[in-house]
């Protein structure tokens, strides 16, 4: 079976494991792909999931954000894929120090790496039927993983409550940045 143009296209302007320079890359649109990536992370090709790391890698190296909808990109074309909540989890998280402070380290499902240092990297959302929290990180350009339970337990570990902003906070620190989750008298 011959490769298609598409996985011509990837294999010729993947190299390693570092992600493309999609930013850069404006190709005409070629359709949509049934490659669909779950709530949980994870990859499917018609509706049969995609058990191949280094094919998951490949995809995720080229995956491209635009507005609210997802693409797999080359210099040459484009094609549209299908996300349920955000394309990456955030599985591993490690507190380490890069220059003056201590940050966090997250690391994904796909291998990347992200260190949360900035303003609006970090976000939390909370279930409206249960209350339960969804944190999400930063991991390039527009592109987010959800935090898995295990790594955002880890993070409250590291919380404590701290006046931010005229009210008492429950949050914690990375890169001398205060990252709020929940108003202290919301805490049992």
């Amino acid at each position: 079976m011959q490769p298609s143009d598409f996985e011509k296209n990837v294999a010729r302007h993947i190299k390693g494991s570092k992600p493309a320079p999609v930013h850069l890359w404006d190709p005409p649109f070629c359709g949509d792909l049934e490659i669909h990536i779950d709530a949980n992370g994870r990859w499917f090709y018609q509706k049969s999931e995609i058990k191949r790391v280094r094919l998951i890698k490949l995809f995720a190296n080229i995956l491209k954000k635009e507005k609210d909808k997802y693409f797999l990109v080359t210099p040459v074309e484009k094609v549209g894929i299908t996300v349920d909540d955000v394309p990456f989890i955030a599985t591993e998280i490690d507190l380490v120090t890069k220059g003056k402070f201590p940050l966090f380290k997250f690391t994904t499902n796909v291998g990347d790496s992200t260190y949360l240092e900035k303003d609006h990297q970090f976000d939390i959302l909370f279930k409206k039927s249960t209350n339960e929290p969804q944190p999400y990180i930063n991991v390039r350009s527009n592109l987010f993983a959800k935090i898995d339970r295990k790594s955002f337990y880890r993070l409250v570990d590291f919380c404590s409550e701290v006046s931010h902003g005229g009210e008492n906070w429950f949050g914690f620190h990375s890169n001398d940045i205060f990252f709020p989750l929940v108003k202290s008298d919301k805490l049992d």
